[in-house]
């Protein structure tokens, strides 16, 4: 009973230090200012608002959890949208609205962006202070493509060019662009060739979530280490992500296997080793279906 306490009271002290302001929401700088990280998940599936949102809320009250990666679906009324986002946001909780997919890297499939952010633009037109989005994030990953096999230089000169006209309509819709990207990106240039890839993505963010997926703290600690110090240089925020649902590139990129206690234990463990890093914005867990299922 004692090391659960004192296992639960890391783990607030690690990602709950925070004083609360007014709204109790922080802009990153004075996050960042008063020592705040923040701990994040995604929620691709997105019914859960609807059909037990509580059971949602209560989840990422209890694992300390303040930022939320909400996949947007069409499907679901507005209304379930802004009721969630208001008692997320009553908790503490930030909301970002999330969609993406490998296509997204295309040029010709620049429309379903385009369709994404209209539907964030009307939304928040439509919502009140409490109910609006914080931020937008997008998974795209065009290099699982067969086209990424045959023309890899031309799917990354699309996927730049998608990710400026991302860039460009975020900044009009007045709100923070996030991506998830992988550890190994800055192994490829630009299309041009003058600086890695990562680098080109991370400057186009306010904030990277860095798909550094291992089961050990080290492990995944030195596989985010260059995209972390890549995002210092450039001034903005990085998250190191884990990985929870099983894996069929192995065992060791998960936590599927070990389970929920360890998977914290090797949480408090990374925040100590990643802290060191400026940008370091906290811990991303992939994702809220496969935590949740977690022994």
């Amino acid at each position: 009973m004692a090391a659960k306490f004192l296992n639960r009271l890391c783990l607030i002290t690690v990602f709950c230090s925070v004083i609360l302001s007014g709204t109790g929401l922080f802009s990153p700088q004075e996050a960042k200012a008063q020592g705040y990280y923040q701990k994040a998940t995604w929620l691709w599936n997105t019914e859960r608002i609807r059909k037990n949102p509580q059971e949602v809320l209560s989840f990422l009250s209890q694992n300390q959890v303040n930022l939320v990666y909400l996949q947007i679906n069409i499907d679901i009324p507005v209304s379930y949208y802004k009721s969630f986002i208001k008692e997320s946001n009553e908790l503490g909780i930030h909301v970002e609205a999330l969609n993406g997919a490998p296509l997204w890297g295309l040029e010709s499939e620049r429309y379903k962006i385009t369709n994404f952010l209209s539907w964030i633009q009307a939304y928040q037109n439509g919502a009140a202070a409490a109910e609006k989005f914080s931020g937008i994030h997008v998974d795209i990953e065009p290099h699982v493509l067969s086209q990424w096999k045959i023309d890899q230089e031309g799917v990354i000169r699309q996927w730049q060019s998608n990710v400026l006209y991302l860039r460009s309509e975020a900044e009009k819709l007045n709100l923070p662009l996030a991506a998830d990207i992988p550890f190994w990106l800055g192994n490829y240039t630009t299309a041009d060739g003058t600086t890695s890839l990562s680098r080109f993505m991370i400057s186009q963010y306010d904030s990277v979530t860095i798909m550094s997926y291992r089961d050990t703290a080290s492990a995944i600690n030195s596989i985010a280490k260059k995209e972390l110090e890549d995002a210092t240089a450039l001034g903005k925020q990085a998250f190191a992500a884990v990985e929870t649902k099983p894996s069929n590139e192995g065992d060791f990129l998960t936590f599927y296997e070990e389970g929920a206690a360890y998977m914290n234990e090797q949480l408090i463990a990374l925040h100590e080793l990643a802290k060191v890093n400026p940008s370091y914005a906290g811990i991303a867990i992939h994702d809220f279906d496969g935590w949740k299922d977690l022994k």
